[in-house]
């Protein structure tokens, strides 16, 4: 994922809101490895000036990372007002005034907590780029448990999984991925999509190996200029989640989906590895919120309300202790 506008939003425009300031450092020695049935075996210290979940329940907000114009995951509610009565700092946006699957995950989680949910928007390359400064807590913004980014990274309960397919003209030929060797395909630029296309994506599970042989790359900032580059034929393929193709399809853009997936991701919450404090405890308490709406169904629903489909269930049977997580 990365600051992606498409439709309406993209005409109306959204204003990015800086985030706050913070200071960035080690961690105690306090360690949590993460697993799908262990969530409760590290508890806060207490102490908002040391430990994130302390700092959260005292501060009563939880900041999330959001882009405002990345429907149907994240997009700012036209005409919504900031909030009157808020905790959430002035150059944040309250929860009234961002919806979509990503968003409204961001705020369930802040429900469990008993906190407020406030949103800022730092680009993509911040967020994957590690070293926060604990400017936000927690990013849901459709990005992958990425074994490369485990390096700056703590992955979350996954809270969606999407397949990855090609979106080609509808006047294309193209048929299966096997179909686009050596033709110009498209992806975001630093996202799993273009690491698939280049034969160096890692994520969890058997060794991904790319059908399309020999493609030209062509990397865009967004999904947006990318699919519409497809769209117009610049470029023969674009590759992106399912859900975001589809939704372009659905705003009118002239492309068709190659329904063979290239492969699939699962989408988690992010925690910075180097936050000034130490994390243990709030990403074990964010499993386990996690695993909880996935039981109850809470994630199944909202999945098909924004998307019209169920993501959500795959994602539930992730076992984060396959990634061999210790969290500090």
């Amino acid at each position: 994922m990365s600051i992606r506008p498409w439709g309406c939003a993209v005409l109306a425009g959204a204003a990015l809101i800086a985030t706050g300031c913070g200071s960035s450092g080690s961690g105690n020695d306090a360690t949590s490895t993460t697993s799908a049935v262990d969530t409760q075996t590290v508890a806060s210290t207490g102490d908002p000036s040391s430990d994130k979940l302390a700092q959260v329940l005292a501060r009563g907000t939880l900041i999330l990372f959001t882009d405002p114009a990345y429907p149907p995951q994240s997009y700012a509610v036209k005409g919504a007002m900031r909030l009157t009565t808020t905790k959430c700092a002035a150059n944040q946006l309250t929860g009234n005034q961002i919806t979509g699957y990503d968003a409204e995950t961001g705020k369930l989680v802040a429900k469990e907590l008993g906190v407020e949910p406030c949103f800022v928007t730092p680009s993509w390359t911040e967020v994957t780029s590690g070293n926060w400064g604990d400017r936000w807590d927690l990013a849901y913004g459709s990005g992958a448990v990425a074994l490369d980014r485990m390096d700056v990274l703590y992955m979350t309960q996954p809270y969606y999984s999407t397949p990855t397919n090609f979106f080609v003209p509808t006047s294309s030929t193209a048929t299966k991925p096997e179909d686009l060797s050596g033709k110009r395909i498209g992806a975001c630029a630093g996202c799993t999509m273009e690491e698939y296309l280049r034969g160096t994506l890692s994520l969890p599970g058997p060794k991904i190996e790319s059908v399309v042989k020999n493609p030209t790359i062509v990397t865009f900032d967004t999904e947006v200029p990318g699919l519409a580059a497809t769209a117009q034929g610049t470029v023969d393929a674009f590759l992106c989640s399912e859900p975001v193709g589809s939704g372009a399809i659905k705003h009118g853009a002239k492309l068709k989906m190659i329904a063979t997936p290239a492969y699939y991701s699962n989408k988690t919450g992010y925690v910075d590895k180097k936050s000034g404090l130490a994390v243990a405890a709030f990403v074990a308490r964010v499993d386990q919120i996690v695993q909880g709406l996935h039981a109850d169904g809470t994630l199944k629903a909202l999945s098909i309300e924004s998307f019209g489909k169920d993501y959500a269930t795959k994602a539930a049977e992730f076992d984060l202790a396959s990634i061999d997580q210790a969290v500090r």
